[in-house]
């Protein structure tokens, strides 16, 4: 099929239309326009009638237009101050997440819900959630008045599991987070900012012992969620870390609420997921 061919069935199907009514709309028959769904292309001069009646642009009939909208959307970025991109690209994010709910209803009921903080003050203490799971993905958004972030799972081609590590090796990241030593650690050390701590303070901060800070400290740089690094001291020698900025901590945290509430209920999913999850 080509591209336009490709783009024209999209389009007529998403309008619900039949190729003999967009025939008939065109002035063409039936079998013209199934000839352009299967590979073909129509004559120059129908493409603007076709993108009228479709309500397409002539990018979208190329298939040029996520391209260029994708790039427009990183030069805009690119240009807006820091804290106006993340509100901007968190807008774009929850357009994502009603689009994937497939339901055109409720996209002018909740487009605009919580981006413009619209949440009355007597709900700002809950929590909201979206989430669509069905068989091409995952995705998550939480819009807490004063805590806002996006996942989304593209469906990998082979089982999800296989694309995880083992659950030995799981199962080791977990008790990391399971340890209520190296969680406070963890806590105190994201407190900061990024800069080499020695374990002097980490103990004084925490109420552990030089040895078991050093214990726990070990267990998180094994697992890259910190650098060790030794200082020169008049007294001689002190270990020091650094935790990785980069790592996965405070999402697997934020994840980690959600089921820690344990109540928490989506206001506005679609589940319709036939696969296993993994």
């Amino acid at each position: 099929m080509s591209v336009i061919g490709e783009q024209i069935k999209k389009a007529r199907m998403e309008k619900g239309i039949t190729q003999e009514q967009l025939g008939q709309m065109i002035g063409v028959t039936t079998q013209a326009v199934s000839r352009w769904e299967r590979g073909g292309t129509p004559d120059a001069e129908l493409l603007p009638r076709i993108s009228d009646l479709l309500d397409v642009s002539l990018d979208t009939l190329f298939g040029r237009e996520e391209q260029s909208y994708a790039l427009s959307l990183a030069r805009k970025l690119c240009q807006m101050k820091r804290e106006e991109a993340y509100h901007y690209a968190f807008s774009i994010c929850w357009a994502i997440e009603i689009g994937l709910l497939g339901n055109i209803n409720v996209i002018d009921d909740f487009m605009n819900k919580f981006i413009d903080d619209s949440v009355s003050t007597k709900e700002n203490h809950l929590d909201y959630f979206s989430k669509v799971i069905d068989d091409d993905g995952f995705s998550n958004v939480r819009m807490s008045p004063d805590l806002r972030y996006f996942f989304l799972l593209m469906e990998p081609k082979s089982r999800l599991r296989d694309q995880l590590s083992d659950q030995e090796a799981l199962r080791e990241v977990f008790s990391l987070f399971a340890d209520e030593k190296l969680l406070r650690i963890l806590f105190f050390l994201y407190s900061l900012p990024c800069m080499p701590v020695a374990t002097s303070l980490i103990s004084s901060r925490t109420g552990m012992e030089l040895k078991e800070v050093d214990r726990c400290m070990d267990a998180l740089c094994s697992h890259n969620l910190a650098t060790h690094t030794v200082v020169a001291t008049a007294e001689g020698n002190m270990n020091a870390y650094n935790f990785r900025r980069e790592s996965f901590a405070v999402p697997l945290l934020c994840f980690a609420d959600e089921i820690a509430k344990k109540e928490v209920r989506p206001f506005l999913g679609s589940f319709e997921r036939k696969k296993p999850l993994l």
